[in-house]
C-alpha cells in the first residue's frame, strides 16, 4: 500500500518521537510563561499594556524576543534574549581576539563546545542585568512612586523580595534555554531556540488580530490591507530565501583500473540569504540594550543633564520613530553581512575543495579560491541584506503611508513583519530538517507517493 510523506512521517517511530517531544516541550514552555514573578502587581501590568508611543513599542519588541511573556511579566519574561546577547558578544570577540579565532579553527568541535559553555556562563550576568533593566523600564513608564513589583528595592526590607524576584527571572531564562536545548537534542535538531521564539510569535497573533477587528471604524479594511501585505511579504521572503548563485566547480577524473574517468563539472550553490532570520534577532537584541541601560538613569535622583540624555536615548531606541527605523534597517543589513561572513568563513570552501582536488575554472586552488568565493558571497548577500532590512522596517513604512487614524490599527504589522520573517524562516528550516529526516529513514518520494 502506497503511503504519503505525512503518513510515513507519523509511522516512522523515531521521527514521530522527535515531533512529539518538540510539541510537548513547546507546550510546557507556554504553560511556564503564565507563571508570574513573585510580588508582581497585575493591575499595574494591565495599565502598562494599554500605553502607546515609545513605551508601548519597546514592550512589543521585548515581547517578541521573549516569546510573548513580557506582557504578563512571567518568570520567562526575558525569554532567551540574554542568551542571544551572550552569543552576540562572544561572536563579536572571535575576530578581535586571535586566540579565540585559533581555538575555533584548530579544533572546530572543541571550539564550539567551549563557545557554548561560555555562552551559558555569560548568560547569567546578562540575565541579571536584563531583569533589573526590564523592571526599571516598566517603573519609568509608570512614573515616580509606582512599581510593577509590590516590594522592590535593594535596601532594607525590600532586598530579599527583590533578590527573589531577580533569581526567579534568571532561573526562568535558564529554563527556557534548557528547553530549547532539549528540543535541539531530542526533538527537531538545531531548532530549539528558534521554535521557542516562533511559538511566542504565533501565540500573539490571535490577540493582535482581535485588536485590529476591535477598531469599529478601520478594522475590516485594515484587516484586508494587512492580509494583502502579509501574503506579498511571505511570497517575497520565500522567493529571496530560495535565491542561489551556482558557482561552477570542476572535479578531477578518477582512476578506475587502468582507465581514467573524465573530469566532472558540478555546481557550488551560494545562498542569497545565508544568515536567515538571525540578523533580525541580533539587531533587535542590540537596539533594545541602550533602552535598558538608559532606564537606570531616568529616576528623579539622577542629575538633570544625565536624566535628560537617558530619556532621549530611551525614546530613540524605544521604537516608533524614524530614527529607530533607520537604525534598525542599518543594523539588520550590517548583521546580515557579519553573520554571513562568520558562517562562510567557518565552512572554508577553499581548503575543502583543494583537499578534494576540485577547482573553480580560472581560479587558483586554496586561499585564492576562498577569497573569490568570499567576494561572490558578499556581492549576492547585498540584495538579501537590503530585503531583510526592508521587511524589518515594513511597519514604519506602512504606518507613514496609512491615514493617521488607521495607523494605530497596524499594530499587528509590528509583530508580523519582524516576526513573520522569523516564522517563515523557522517553518522553512523545520520542513527542510524533516525532509532530511525522512530521507535518512528511508522515505523516497519517487517510490512512495500518496
Amino acid at each position: 500500500m502506497k503511503r504519503s510523506a505525512w503518513r510515513y512521517l507519523w509511522m516512522s517511530e523515531d521521527i514521530r518521537k522527535k515531533l512529539l517531544i518538540t510539541v510537548g516541550l513547546l507546550i510546557l514552555y507556554r504553560l511556564l510563561s503564565n507563571i508570574p514573578v513573585p510580588g508582581i502587581d497585575r493591575e499595574v501590568i494591565r495599565s502598562l499594556a494599554q500605553q502607546k508611543g515609545a513605551a508601548g513599542n519597546l514592550i512589543n519588541l521585548l515581547d517578541l524576543l521573549s516569546g510573548g511573556t513580557v506582557s504578563n511579566f512571567s518568570i520567562l519574561a526575558m525569554g532567551v534574549y540574554p542568551y542571544i546577547t551572550a552569543q552576540i558578544i562572544l561572536q563579536l570577540l572571535v575576530p578581535i581576539i586571535p586566540a579565540l579565532e585559533r581555538r575555533l579553527k584548530d579544533n572546530p568541535r572543541e571550539g564550539q563546545a567551549w563557545m557554548e559553555k561560555w555562552t551559558v556562563i555569560l548568560t547569567i550576568p546578562m540575565a541579571a542585568l536584563s531583569a533589573i533593566g526590564q523592571i526599571n523600564i516598566f517603573n519609568s513608564m509608570l512614573g515616580s512612586g509606582v512599581s510593577v513589583l509590590k516590594n522592590y528595592g535593594f535596601t532594607g526590607a525590600a532586598l530579599i523580595p527583590t533578590l527573589t524576584t531577580l533569581l526567579s527571572m534568571i532561573a526562568g531564562t535558564m529554563i527556557g534555554i534548557w528547553l530549547g536545548q532539549l528540543i535541539s537534542e531530542y526533538g527537531i535538531p538545531n531548532q530549539g531556540l528558534s521554535l521557542i521564539i516562533f511559538a511566542g510569535i504565533v501565540s500573539r497573533m490571535p490577540t493582535n488580530l482581535g485588536r485590529v477587528l476591535a477598531d469599529k471604524t478601520n478594522g475590516w479594511w485594515m484587516l484586508i490591507v494587512i492580509i494583502a501585505i502579509l501574503l506579498l511579504t511571505i511570497f517575497a521572503i520565500v522567493y529571496v530565501q530560495q535565491g542561489r548563485r551556482n558557482v561552477p566547480v570542476l572535479f578531477p577524473g578518477r582512476r578506475i583500473g587502468n582507465r581514467m574517468s573524465m573530469p566532472v563539472t558540478s555546481k557550488l550553490p551560494l545562498m542569497v540569504n545565508m544568515a536567515g532570520m538571525i540578523p533580525l534577532i541580533f539587531a533587535q537584541s542590540i537596539l533594545t540594550f541602550p533602552a535598558i541601560v538608559s532606564s537606570y538613569f531616568m529616576s528623579e535622583k539622577t542629575v538633570e543633564w544625565l536624566r535628560n540624555f537617558a530619556t532621549g536615548v530611551y525614546h530613540t531606541f524605544g521604537g516608533g520613530n524614524a530614527w529607530y527605523a533607520v537604525l534598525y534597517f542599518i543594523m539588520v543589513v550590517l548583521f546580515t553581512f557579519f553573520y554571513t561572513d562568520v558562517l562562510f568563513t567557518q565552512q572554508n570552501y577553499g581548503e575543502n575543495l583543494k583537499k578534494q582536488g576540485a577547482q573553480i575554472p580560472g581560479v587558483v586552488r586554496g586561499a585564492p579560491t576562498q577569497k573569490y568565493l568570499n567576494k561572490v558571497q558578499r556581492r549576492i548577500t547585498l540584495p538579501g541584506a537590503v530585503f531583510l532590512g526592508l521587511v524589518a522596517v515594513l511597519p514604519y513604512i506602512v504606518g507613514s503611508i496609512l491615514p493617521s487614524g488607521a495607523a494605530s490599527s497596524s499594530g499587528l504589522l509590528l509583530v508580523s513583519s519582524a516576526g513573520l520573517l522569523i516564522v517563515v524562516g523557522v517553518v522553512r528550516d523545520t520542513f527542510t530538517i524533516i525532509e532530511t529526516e525522512l530521507k535518512v529513514h528511508g522515505y523516497d518520494e519517487s517510490l512512495i507517493k500518496g
